[in-house]
């Protein structure tokens, strides 16, 4: 008797999605992300998404200043199977320079998702991926609930650390304790849900 065929399903390499870009088979204007070595068709950016990340873009620049490097919508390298491409993160100061290359989770102080279409797998499979890779902080920005969740103290099975800031409260980010984030500032005049 003969085996039964198994398909298997193969995973892309950090390297083998960066082959793609470079030989045509991705472009710029695709909108994907590798994440656990498949390609992730990434949500459209709908108008309050784009409000908030460029809030929070204007905001953090200017509490940052020379501490860090606020990088929008750009990769962050998690080998071997994932690059995700968050909507903020805040890398080390020296990723000013191209000479620093691709940053990875080391690299990474804060790390944030704009979730309005996408807060199920935003605290599911990247929330995950994140704690799994050592990202220190992530925030989930929850557009409808007006509210940013922080996670701090990544291990293998997760974050260790679950908080919750509403309107009229501010955020601390952990790695540059002088940089606090209003909640009401991110949001503004945008209505809850």
């Amino acid at each position: 008797m003969s085996a039964v065929f198994q398909p298997v399903q193969r995973r892309l390499t950090v390297e083998a999605y960066h082959d793609l870009a470079r030989t045509g088979h991705l472009g710029e204007d695709d909108r994907v992300e590798l994440i656990e070595g498949l390609l992730i068709e990434m949500a459209p950016i709908g108008h309050p998404h784009m409000t908030i990340v460029n809030r929070l873009t204007r905001l953090l620049v200017r509490a940052v200043g020379d501490d860090a490097v606020v990088s929008v919508q750009n990769p962050v390298t998690l080998p071997p199977f994932s690059e995700p491409q968050p909507d903020v993160v805040l890398l080390a100061p020296r990723f000013i320079d191209v000479s620093a290359g691709r940053p990875g989770a080391r690299d990474v102080l804060l790390l944030i998702e704009v979730s309005d279409r996408s807060l199920a797998y935003d605290r599911g499979i990247k929330r995950a991926l994140y704690a799994r890779e050592g990202i220190a902080e992530f925030w989930i920005v929850d557009v409808g609930a007006a509210r940013i969740e922080v996670c701090r103290r990544p291990g293998s099975s997760g974050y260790g650390q679950h908080l919750a800031f509403g309107r009229g409260q501010t955020v601390t980010v952990e790695a540059l304790e002088a940089v606090k984030v209003s909640v009401d500032d991110v949001f503004g005049d945008l209505p809850a849900g």
